[in-house]
Order: structure tokens, then sequence, then C-alpha cells
């Protein structure tokens, strides 16, 4: 049963770490919507990226420049098109990059206990539990296929704009 445990983990941390490598790559092509939404060459949108903390801030750049005032509707709205498909494939990268990992003592599947903490009116509440099961690791699967033809698209949307490479 130990090996069983252990495959089973490995399959989970494999498919983590390979989730995490495409989500830094896809998010990486941020640089090249700032620095031509901005005017700006390659090096300053990396300082600029890199300044910005989080996913969501850089989200959150990219979008405010595609929605300045006189940004025609062909660059910005296919813009605001990947912007808002990243964003919703983030949540569950966050979902398995902020949790700690054990294992259900009946099934043997892995468990992520997620930290963060949850305000409630009166109370709290500390590290809702999810199961990894078969279904948990097709959906890991299915956002790694989306990002990798998230990542191809926003290449193709960043040469046909002509932004900086």
């Amino acid at each position: 049963m130990t090996e069983t445990l252990e495959t089973r983990f490995d399959r989970l941390i494999l498919l983590v770490g390979k989730l995490n490598y495409m989500w830094t790559n896809t998010e990486s092509l941020l640089i090249h919507l700032i620095a031509g939404l901005s005017g700006t060459n390659k090096d300053v949108a990396v300082i600029i990226f890199l300044t910005l903390n989080t996913t969501r801030a850089r989200i959150d750049l990219v979008e405010r420049l595609a929605k300045m005032e006189g940004r025609p509707a062909e660059i910005r709205d296919p813009i605001l098109e990947h912007t808002q498909r990243l964003s919703k494939l983030s949540s569950i990268r966050n979902r398995y990059n902020h949790c700690i990992y054990s294992f259900d003592a009946e099934s043997g599947n892995p468990k992520t206990i997620l930290m963060r903490i949850a305000d409630r009116k009166t109370d709290i509440k500390l590290g809702r539990s999810d199961t990894v099961d078969e279904q948990a690791i097709k959906e890991i699967e299915d956002i790694v296929a989306q990002l990798s033809a998230a990542n191809r698209d926003i290449w193709r949307l960043i040469s046909t704009l002509g932004f900086p490479v």
C-alpha cells in the first residue's frame, strides 16, 4: 500500500510542478503585453513586471493599459480576452500552490489543506481540506492543457500586434 501512496503522491507532485512551470511561463508573456501597450522596450517591461508582486496586479496593469482612452478595440479586446482567461485559470493554480499536502487515512488519496484563513461574521475557519482524487488529477491535467493553449494564443497575439519580443 505504501508504494501506491507514494505513486499517487509522486504523480500529484509532478503534475503540480508542471502546472507551476506552465503558469510561470505563460504569466511571463504579460511582459510583452506591458511593453507593447506602454510603448517601452522589453527590459523596462521586465522591471515593471517584476516590481508587481502578484499575478492579479500584473493582469490589472495589462487590462488598464489595454483600456486606456484611444486604444483601438482590435488591440484592447483580444488582450482583455486573454487576461480574463488567465484570471480564470489562476484559481486552480492558487489552490495547489497555497496549500500543504497530507494523505487521507481511509482512501490513501493525497489531500490539500488550504493555507488561508476564512473570516466569518463571528469566527474564522482554517485550512479547508480537499481530497486529490482521480477527478482532481484530471482537472489539473486539463488546466495544464488550457495553459499550454493560452500560451500559444498569447504568443500569436504578441506577434500579430508587433509587440516587443
